[in-house]
């Protein structure tokens, strides 16, 4: 089972949210709206190619540097398969997970909402 190469979201941590908000939203013309609950807390756009994230940076693993997240199919296989490659879950979850490759950097897995 591999990892869908496309981009679902791009994540960005920021010292200063809203002025990241503004650097992203006028760099990229797309507004980054408000995260429904399921999205998570912080800011995102909502375009799908791929979307852009905004969160207040914090001590978590997906909190110090930018993330891309890969599309999966299959959240459970998907991490299976990181831990078989070497690599390691460090944030596990039915829908966004974060991880680390064989070298330790880090990347996340977006479950696809809208498998073919």
């Amino acid at each position: 089972m591999a990892v869908d190469r496309q981009l679902a979201l791009i994540e960005f941590p920021a010292d200063d949210p809203d002025r990241a908000r503004r650097f992203w939203s006028a760099l990229l013309g797309a507004e980054l709206a408000d995260r429904s609950r399921a999205e998570g807390r912080g800011w995102q756009t909502h375009t799908g190619d791929p979307d852009v994230g905004i969160h207040e940076r914090g001590a978590g693993p997906g909190d110090r540097v930018s993330l891309p997240y890969f599309t999966v199919a299959d959240m459970d296989a998907a991490l299976d398969q990181v831990n078989a490659l070497g690599g390691s879950v460090v944030h596990p979850g039915a829908r966004w997970a974060i991880c680390r490759d064989s070298e330790g950097s880090p990347f996340g897995l977006a479950l696809d909402s809208h498998p073919s």
